[in-house]
């Protein structure tokens, strides 16, 4: 968790809907961003606790998305 303004927030990556959005597996994107299916899961299942720049954008070039579009800051549910 980080603190943004007094309030704990959460750094959340979003690559199930991006994926899903351009009909792409998980699988697809290992072969295609040279990360194992493992390593894929852990970031997509928010359990990740760093990312490499290189692998952020490998990712973001084989979604065509931005970073800002693949994680993003929430703050946890009341």
């Amino acid at each position: 968790m980080i603190e943004i303004d007094g309030e704990l927030a959460n750094v959340e990556c979003q690559l199930t809907e991006l994926l899903e959005a351009r009909g792409m597996t998980l699988s697809r994107l290992s072969e295609l961003v040279g990360v194992t299916i493992v390593n894929l899961s852990i970031l997509k299942n928010n359990k990740a606790k760093a990312i490499r720049f290189s692998t952020l954008q490998a990712i973001c070039a084989a979604l065509e998305c931005e970073v800002g579009e693949l994680l993003v800051i929430r703050k946890p549910a009341e």
